[in-house]
């Protein structure tokens, strides 16, 4: 009956996939329903398997035995009671009147996970175990019966670790991905609004929350912590200057460049604000219009446009649109990287914020290195750098009317 209401109750992600996989990888958000899940699939084998010996094992012994047992979605929750034998707390290890038991294992302590043999795992939280030690002896201890099997339930964390076992995806590895806003229903009220006006869009509401692996890149100019550091809600009262910057893709079919579109700002106390991230795959007649309402909704004196390529196109598709649009062509003398330094520098002393996020700018900064971008085009950076630079000239133009 239990078994039977949570196949009713539960989200197809959440169903014990099938298949011949050796590691069942579930990565996702906080209040996804990771430790019900986790529960639910060893608790369903231990009933239907006779004698069963199987391991619980969590970043601590308070984890294993609060969490994954105890806890409001721990096996005392799913497992029928009068199924269970004995709950030895002392002991770590609960009992089921068929025979199956589980013992509960402690990731800080390996050594305890050497000798036990098991039908079945369930590992919580892996991406919160301090070694990989444990996980080791956790899949030599997985050989009893026919086709043993380990099930992973964690929030991401962009270890080396965790991302090699994401690599294995396909191979015998079965991974499920999930956000926390999946399991909405089943969350107190205002709680994923609280959280994601707290923390979305940063780097830990996109780990905690969609459960995205997101890292910094090793040489990388800027990173996702300091991005985060910076960001604020609003813009302040006193932006001196608004530009737009566009750095145009040269064709524009399927497989074209993006072109970068970018907003910026500086305040009379000489603070940069970075207000908007426009970008996209677009033809010139779109990035064109796009700009050109960017700058009706903040309010911008200037559109900047890079013409090494684009020659006179850019300044010809925005006066098609509006003749007297104020416009400045910029053409790059210096390699992209070079070009960002002075503007990555401003960053490290703490004078530009973002405005809200920008998370396909910011992930292509946290990628960009002193080298210039890996894979791809930087396109959404060089906008940024463009915008930035002209705000650091300090040039003044005429003044505008603000439209908000």
């Amino acid at each position: 009956m239990a078994r039977a209401k949570w196949i009713l109750t539960a989200r197809p992600q959440q169903i014990t996939p099938h298949g011949n996989w050796r590691i069942w990888l579930v990565l996702a958000g906080r209040g996804w329903g990771k430790t019900l899940t986790g529960a639910q699939d060893v608790a369903y084998y231990a009933l239907w398997n006779d004698g069963a010996r199987i391991a619980v094992i969590a970043p601590t012994s308070a984890d294993a035995r609060d969490t994954c047992v105890e806890g409001p979605s721990g096996l005392l929750s799913v497992l029928p009671r009068s199924c269970i034998e004995a709950w030895n707390r002392s002991q770590s290890e609960l009992i089921l009147k068929n025979g199956s038991r589980f013992k509960l294992f402690s990731a800080d302590e390996p050594e305890r996970l050497r000798g036990p043999q098991f039908h079945r795992a369930w590992a919580d939280e892996l991406a919160a175990w301090k070694s990989p030690q444990a996980f080791d002896q956790v899949m030599m201890g997985l050989r009893l019966g026919s086709h043993p099997q380990l099930v992973i339930t964690t929030t991401p964390k962009p270890t080396r670790f965790i991302k090699n076992l994401v690599k294995r995806a396909g191979a015998d590895l079965f991974l499920t991905r999930g956000r926390s806003e999946e399991n909405a229903l089943n969350l107190a009220p205002h709680v994923l609004d609280d959280l994601r006006n707290r923390y979305g869009g940063t780097r830990l509401g996109r780990q905690e929350l969609d459960a995205e692996i997101v890292e910094d890149m090793e040489g990388a100019l800027w990173t996702y912590a300091a991005l985060d550091k910076a960001r604020m809600a609003h813009p302040p009262d006193n932006l001196e200057r608004i530009v737009i910057a566009i750095d145009p893709a040269v064709t524009s079919h399927s497989k074209s460049d993006e072109t970068g579109i970018v907003a910026a700002a500086r305040s009379v106390d000489g603070l940069f604000y970075v207000l908007a991230d426009g970008s996209g795959q677009m033809t010139p007649d779109s990035w064109a219009r796009r700009a050109l309402s960017l700058r009706d909704e903040l309010g911008a004196d200037l559109i900047i446009g890079e013409v090494n390529e684009g020659g006179d196109l850019i300044e010809r598709m925005l006066r098609l649109a509006d003749p007297y649009v104020a416009f400045k062509a910029v053409r790059a003398t210096k390699a992209k990287a070079v070009r960002a330094f002075p503007v990555a520098a401003l960053y490290e002393r703490g004078l530009v914020h973002h405005v809200g996020t920008h998370r396909a700018l910011e992930d292509q900064m946290c990628r960009f290195t002193g080298h210039g971008l890996k894979d791809g085009s930087p396109d959404r950076v060089d906008a940024l750098v463009w915008a930035m630079t002209e705000l650091m000239q300090g040039t003044h133009h005429a003044p505008r009317v603000r439209t908000f």
